[in-house]
């Protein structure tokens, strides 16, 4: 029974290391996968740094800018106040835009 080649010990089975090969393309397959998958999770406070940003920088901008002009031109409230309200309205347009892409 011993010397039988059915009970000889057996090499390396290329059916298994084709089975492992598979198994470890699947592993890594599904691991890309779950990372794609919670990417927007981990990013979440970036994008949120990203929009107070905007909806502060604009305005602001738009404050400095409307400044500027009113007192080259003497106008004082009037640019300001539309500046400021037009790149709050540019501020919302970005965010909104920033989130369809999401």
């Amino acid at each position: 029974m011993a010397n039988e080649p059915d009970n000889a010990p057996i090499g390396q089975d290329p059916k298994l290391e084709s089975l492992e090969d598979r198994i470890t393309a699947a592993r890594h397959a599904e691991e890309d996968r779950l990372a794609k998958e919670h990417a927007p999770l981990r990013d979440g406070r970036s994008v949120g740094v990203q929009i107070a940003s905007t909806m502060l920088g604009y305005p602001l901008g738009g404050i400095i800018i409307g400044l500027l002009l009113d007192n080259v031109l003497n106008t004082l409230p009037w640019f300001t106040i539309g500046l400021m309200f037009l790149a709050f309205a540019g501020a919302m347009l970005h965010v909104v835009r920033m989130n369809k892409n999401r």
